[in-house]
This record gives C-alpha cells, structure tokens and sequence, in this order.
C-alpha cells in the first residue's frame, strides 16, 4: 500500500495544527479507503434490532437529581445555515416568537438547574470554525450557562483526498476547499484532542448527553438518566419509530456475527438491499442522534483504540469545489457518532416518542415548528401538541420560492398558518399567507403563474386551491 497520500494528509493535518487524535482518527479512515473498505453492510449479514425498550417502561421513577452534577449536556454546533441560504450558525436561525435555536437551549440548561436546586449540567456546544465566534457572542447575554467562561470545543477539518490516488487535494483558488468537516463522528477524537474529555472527568463529571442543537425536542429526562446511570451501559441511544418520511435514513439493526447493535446509513447499504433498507415494517428503529455516555468508559476504549474509535467508514464522493462540477473529484472520509453503539459491549437502545425528536433539516421543518402544531413547553422545550398523536404534520414547500429563509418569510410574513389539526400542507408555486389562516386535514394550494397569490385569512378544511 503506498501511503504518501496519508503522510502528506497528516503532514497537513499538523501544520494546520489539529491534535493528535484527529490525526489518528483521519489516519484509520484513510487506511478503511486505502483497502478498499466500502464500509457497506448487507442485508444478511444484520437482524432487525427487535425488543427494544420504551423509555415509559425503563426510566426511573424517582429520578436523582444530584446526578444532574455529574453530567455534562453537549450540542452538535457545527452547521451553517447554508441550505436556508445562510451563511452564520444555523442555531441562531429565529424559532418561535423570536427566540433562536440557541436561546431554547440555554433557558433548557438553567431550567434544570433551577427546577432541581444543583449547578450541573455542565453545557458545552462542539462547534466549527465557522460558528464558533458568532454562537459565544450570541451567548454571551446568558453569563450564568457558564461560570468559568467555557461554552465550546471545536470540531476538527481534514483533507478532502484527490479520488483516483488518495493523496490531499491542492486548490489554489480558494484553500479553505481543500477541507472538510469529518461527520459527528469527529465528536470522540475532538473531546480526546481538546482535553475536554478528561477535564470533564477531573471535575467529577461522569456521563454525557449529546443531541444536535437543531432538535429542540432532545433535553434532558431526570428519569432516563436515572435509569442510565444504573443500568451500567457504556453507551445508549435513543431511537425513534420510522415513518414512511424516514425510510431513506439510517437504521438500526443487529450483527449476525457477534450480536451487536449497529447503526446502518444509506450510504453503507449495498444497491441491491435498498428495498430491504426502506422497509419500515423490517427495521423499524432510526438513530434521533441523541446519545448518552458512561466518560470512563469512553476513555477507556479510546485509549484501547489508539485515540481513535473503530468507527465503520462512510466515503461521500464529490467535487473540489461544489459549485463547479468540472473540478476534480475527491473523497470525503466522515463517521457518524452513533455508530458507536457497535464499539461497547455494553450498549444499548432505547425507543423515545417524537416529541423528543424535532429537529430542523429544512424550511418546511421550520415553518411546522413555527406553527401551533408545536408548542412550549414548561422545561422550554418545543414538542408536538397532543392532538398530534405524536405525528407531525407533512409539510411541503417549493423549492423555487420558499428553500431560504428569506423566501420563507416573504411567503409567511407574519407567522406560519395553523397546522395543528392539519395532516398534509403543500405549497406550490408563489404565495403570501395572511396571519389568521388555519388549515385543517389535507390543504394544498398551487399557483402556477409567476405573482405572488394571497391566502386570506380563514379555515381551509381538505382544500387544494389551484390557481
């Protein structure tokens, strides 16, 4: 195997000063490409993870909250609004009634503290280079989230790698393209790389609780961290039952060759099982990537693997620069950090309703977060009503006029609709909706012209307007 590309990787790697343990991560993933390792997983070769246990059976009763300071809660912060045509943190995007992702979070955090009397949980957001100045300015209004000042680590880069050879990419136009983010794997080697893993574990500091700061719906339960700290697992995730609107996301599933669970994404199923992936009613479970951690003994299997977990690979090929498709073409080596359910021996699953699953991908996600289809909730988080049944309404916009944020709100000026009793809404085409419009079961309104329609304010029962 020549391996000049990963020496001139990792020589980049530490020029760019990036710690040890990105290198050594970075250094797995590029021998996994080297061999030729698709990290495919094939239908017969996983069971379906059956008999997983519902949070309302397993969480404790009689929560501690003297386990509170012994946790540390940290949120994934590393995207970009660039979807929604952004260019800051996606967490400091407006969520309902001018508040940010961002500001949910930390009123989350001080109502824990103040509910059960203690000063944990510790909070801390793994950020990236881009986010980082902007989210700890935007914080700084909440001085008691952290005493000593200390609110983010950041994520590592690594070079996209040149596909036909594996060596760095150069792109002299603009060199900033030559790196990428490595997948929310890259939270095990940044902890480790930082220092934040053991500092964290110096200070008492005994389990981890990790969501991504676009899921408001993902907080911490006293109850389930009750359970956790009992049950002896090293590492639980929390999974949720899949939808129709789920089937082309990862899963989880059970290894025929030594009975563990895994966690298959769709970038590691082989073409042919593609039919057996979507198959709800089969592997029923989806990663919510919310994930709880024993810190002794993330330690301990990091030290075991070098600093770097055995992660399962996942390879994205791609372009230089994504904007111009005749630029060469790279690899980029990423893990998922829920994949680590396969590195413990003692880890687990645990089955969560979807009010505990509301994350933000899209402009249609947000505009059903914005409506009253969700509400806030006393431990400020958002959840689906009641009258949801735990389902959320199907929202659909037009690309054309409604993927960035400014065509949302050039579409839904004031607020968002009334979705609460609403299954199905689709918008086609341009439209500007009065604040009073409430919709109710399947309501679909298509515009085929080029001017902005307008919806009246009124009720609007299985309607499709077509204009």
């Amino acid at each position: 195997m020549d391996e000049r590309g990963l020496e001139e990787a990792v020589r980049k790697m530490r020029e760019a000063a990036l710690s040890s343990a990105a290198c050594a991560s970075f250094e797995r993933a590029w021998r996994q490409a080297a061999s030729g390792q698709a990290g495919l997983m094939a239908e017969d070769s996983i069971d379906p993870a059956d008999g997983i246990p519902a949070l309302a059976d397993i969480k404790s009763a009689s929560p501690d909250p003297a386990l509170l300071d012994r946790l540390c809660v940290i949120k994934l912060n590393g995207g970009l609004g660039t979807s929604m045509g952004l260019e800051k943190a996606k967490s400091l995007i407006p969520v309902k009634d001018g508040l940010t992702f961002l500001d949910f979070i930390a009123r989350q955090i001080l109502w824990l503290r103040a509910d059960a009397g203690t000063k944990g949980p510790r909070f801390l957001l793994m950020d990236s280079f881009s986010t980082s100045a902007d989210t700890l300015a935007y914080l700084s209004r909440y001085t008691e989230l952290a005493p000593d000042g200390k609110l983010d680590f950041l994520q590592n880069k690594v070079p996209k790698l040149l596909a036909a050879s594996l060596q760095p990419v150069e792109w002299p136009q603009d060199p900033d393209l030559e790196w990428c983010p490595p997948g929310h794997g890259d939270l095990y080697p940044s902890l480790l790389g930082s220092g934040w893993l053991q500092r964290l574990a110096d200070e008492g500091v005994e389990y981890l609780f990790v969501s991504n700061s676009d899921n408001l719906g993902a907080t911490v339960d006293a109850g389930l961290l009750a359970w956790f700290a009992q049950s002896g697992l090293s590492f639980l995730m929390e999974v949720a039952e899949r939808t129709a609107s789920d089937r082309k996301g990862g899963h989880l599933a059970r290894r025929k060759s030594d009975g563990r669970l895994v966690l298959r994404e769709v970038a590691q199923c082989p073409e042919a099982d593609l039919t057996a992936f979507q198959d709800i009613g089969r592997h029923r479970y989806f990663n919510t990537n919310t994930l709880w951690l024993r810190v002794s003994d993330l330690l301990a299997a990091l030290e075991e693997n070098g600093g770097a977990l055995p992660l399962p690979l996942i390879k994205n090929t791609k372009t230089v620069d994504p904007r111009t498709p005749s630029s060469p073409q790279v690899l980029q080596l990423e893990t998922a950090m829920g994949a680590a359910i396969e590195c413990f021996a003692n880890s687990g699953a645990v089955l969560v309703p979807r009010t505990r699953f509301a994350p933000v991908k899209t402009t249609s996600d947000l505009l059903a977060l914005r409506s009253d289809a969700y509400r806030l909730t006393e431990d400020e988080r958002l959840e689906l009503v009641p009258e949801r049944n735990g389902v959320p309404p199907e929202v659909i916009l037009e690309d054309r006029y409604y993927k960035t944020l400014t065509g949302l709100e050039a579409g839904f000026e004031r607020r968002a609709p009334s979705l609460r009793h609403c299954s199905h809404f689709r918008v086609e085409g341009p439209w500007r909706f009065e604040d009073g419009v409430v919709c109710e079961g399947a309501v679909k309104f298509i515009n085929h012209g080029h001017r902005p329609a307008t919806v009246r304010a009124g009720s609007y029962s299985e309607v499709a307007a077509e204009i």
